[in-house]
């Protein structure tokens, strides 16, 4: 019996390695690409961080000075501290209401049986726009209302007021993200997509299955759907931090686009400014992969 399952185990191990060169054969020429296209400028951004780039007759004039671009970013620069804790106060709420929405918005499309392909194109819209200047106009006219407008306009709603006394840090946020939330809705296009290929791929066995062990709806939800749905779901939060960072609703990605412009002396706090941005999304990127992982995963050795 224990050779059978040691000849047993020896054949699985094998037909994974086949199907991990399999899946690297197909992402050779993105990997490729990656080094051709992103490593090396990844590499000198890196190395421009620690430099002074001015712009002369001859060209580029580039000058070590070591951590003085880290220095004047975290203790002169004005404009980037407040701008990062921007981000954070941006990205966590935002990426928090792109994921459950979407969730929401796929598990019923999902249940819809008449009508479904009609529906997933107008959700999916939004995406195809988003990359003209139309998306730029709606940013631009989000933009044009401030806080204290938005305050203005819900203060009075007895919800919103007993918020306001227990934190009204809190209660600012939360009606930021409301009113933003015609702009949120924007991107959950392609979270929905996937949503809808991980839901489809469920086996349908399970969920009767529970249906026979009496399990209603909601328990079927959050015992079988959601802890199945996770791996998705973690693809999703970090495609919401990466799509949400390249947009004007970034306040740092503003600050890197001015730096860079600057030819006098700004290409490498620019490059400052972009590799601490990079570390602070991979670390809510990691962030994002301890919540959202399976902690009941088998691990197989």
């Amino acid at each position: 019996m224990a050779k059978r399952n040691k000849l047993q185990n020896k054949k699985i191990t094998a037909y994974q390695r086949r199907q991990n060169k399999k899946g690297y054969k197909f992402m050779l020429p993105w990997i490729i690409g990656f080094m051709l296209f992103t490593a090396f400028p990844f590499l000198a951004t890196i190395y421009l961080s620690f430099t002074e780039v001015r712009q002369t007759i001859l060209g580029f004039s580039i000058k070590f000075i070591g951590f003085n671009n880290y220095f004047m970013a975290f203790f002169e620069n004005v404009d980037f501290v407040p701008n990062l804790l921007g981000y954070l106060y941006m990205i966590i709420p935002y990426t928090f209401v792109i994921l459950v929405v979407s969730f929401i918005l796929s598990y019923l499309l999902n249940k819809i049986e008449h009508g479904r392909g009609l529906l997933r194109t107008i959700y999916f819209l939004p995406v195809i726009i988003m990359s003209g200047p139309v998306m730029s106009q709606i940013l631009d006219s989000a933009s044009i209302a401030g806080e204290g407008e938005i305050v203005r306009n819900f203060t009075d709603i007895f919800i919103v007021q007993m918020i306001f006394s227990y934190s009204p840090k809190f209660a600012r946020l939360l009606l930021s993200v409301f009113d933003q939330l015609s702009l949120i809705l924007w991107f959950t296009g392609i979270p929905i997509i996937l949503f809808i290929n991980g839901l489809q791929k469920i086996n349908p066995s399970l969920i009767e299955a529970a249906k026979i062990d009496s399990a209603n709806g909601w328990q079927i939800l959050w015992k079988i759907t959601i802890p199945i749905i996770k791996p998705i779901a973690l693809v999703v939060t970090i495609f919401t931090i990466a799509n949400l960072g390249a947009f004007s609703t970034n306040p740092v990605y503003d600050l890197i686009k001015k730096a860079t412009e600057n030819t006098s002396g700004g290409l490498g706090l620019a490059s400052t400014f972009a590799w601490i941005y990079s570390v602070i999304v991979l670390i809510l990127i990691g962030l994002a992969f301890l919540i959202l992982k399976n902690r009941d995963e088998v691990r197989r050795p």
